[in-house]
């Protein structure tokens, strides 16, 4: 039976694996999502850890936290070399209670900031948008209430289960492709977001992507969670998203996969480049006018601007 979304062309189908990388030694880099440790020696290890822990009855997402011979940066890259099969597979699983647990997370005030930070970035009536790693729709479903009957909005993301959440509620066309391969022709939008999903890409080739899709002019608006720079804080948001997250969805009795993926968001968000860098990949791609406004030292709201003057300005 064909899926409530539409499936990338091969061009892109075919390449629905994870272009990063790590690096031989532990560094630092600005193309890759994490700012982790090369552990390649590991990665089969673990894989056939993950698999034999599958034919045990779980999910195998319990091998990446507690494989003993990993640090925790370790860990991390782990699974950025697994996102194709694993990450992925942990989305599909979390679907079905992910808007639950967020709404409870974020007191049911998530709604309201969303539309109002795409509202800043400079959404209005009547555009063309595409939500790059759509997920359940929570960014979309905000964007279509700001662009009205005269705008169009459309969402790509790799994970299956998420895409079916998000064809269940939201009127609009969704395509199951990387958002690092966006199956879409030069200048088709005015206006791409990417909301909470900048820590699970290859930054450079996903920005490179929306400026491609772009209209001269278009803005592109990333939306994300930031780790605190004061020890303080950060403690206190670890603990809020990878225990309390974790706890919240099973007292609403949510899969162990939706656990599992509120302790990965944790790891994601502590390990992810510096807001810095992601201005400096924004630059890099080619945009202009690239700014992030930062709301509570947590929630990051990056735009920039395709250059170019618009047709018929």
């Amino acid at each position: 039976m064909r899926p409530p979304f539409e499936l990338a062309t091969m061009r892109y189908a075919t390449t629905m694996t994870t272009t990063m990388t790590a690096p031989a030694m532990p560094m630092a880099t600005s193309g890759s999502a994490f700012a982790g440790a090369g552990v390649t020696s590991v990665v089969n290890r673990t894989t056939r850890s993950r698999t034999a822990s599958r034919r045990n009855g779980d999910d195998g997402m319990a091998a990446l936290y507690s494989a003993p011979t990993l640090s925790k940066k370790n860990r991390m890259v782990v699974m950025q070399q697994e996102c194709a099969a694993g990450v992925r597979e942990l989305f599909d699983q979390a679907a079905r209670d992910y808007d639950r647990v967020e709404s409870l997370m974020a007191f049911g005030s998530g709604p309201r900031y969303r539309r109002d930070a795409l509202v800043r970035a400079g959404l209005a009536s009547g555009m063309r948008v595409l939500d790059v790693a759509i997920g359940t729709g929570l960014v979309a479903r905000e964007a279509l209430r700001v662009v009205g009957p005269g705008g169009a909005v459309v969402g790509i993301d790799v994970s299956a289960g998420m895409l079916g959440r998000a064809a269940a509620s939201l009127p609009v066309r969704l395509v199951q492709a990387r958002s690092e391969q966006l199956a879409f022709d030069r200048t088709t939008f005015d206006f791409v977001s990417l909301g909470y999903a900048l820590r699970h890409l290859d930054q450079p080739a996903a920005f490179a992507e929306m400026l491609r899709v772009l209209r001269p002019g278009g803005i592109a608006c990333v939306l994300e969670i930031s780790a605190p720079t004061t020890s303080i804080l950060r403690r206190a948001l670890g603990l809020y998203i990878g225990r309390v997250g974790p706890l919240a969805a099973r007292l609403i009795g949510s899969k162990k996969a939706t656990r599992d993926l509120w302790r990965y968001f944790w790891y994601t968000i502590e390990h992810a480049v510096p807001p810095a860098t992601v201005l400096e990949n924004l630059s890099a791609a080619g945009f202009h006018g690239v700014r992030r406004r930062v709301t509570y030292g947590v929630f990051s709201e990056y735009t920039a601007v395709k250059p170019g003057v618009p047709a018929g300005a």
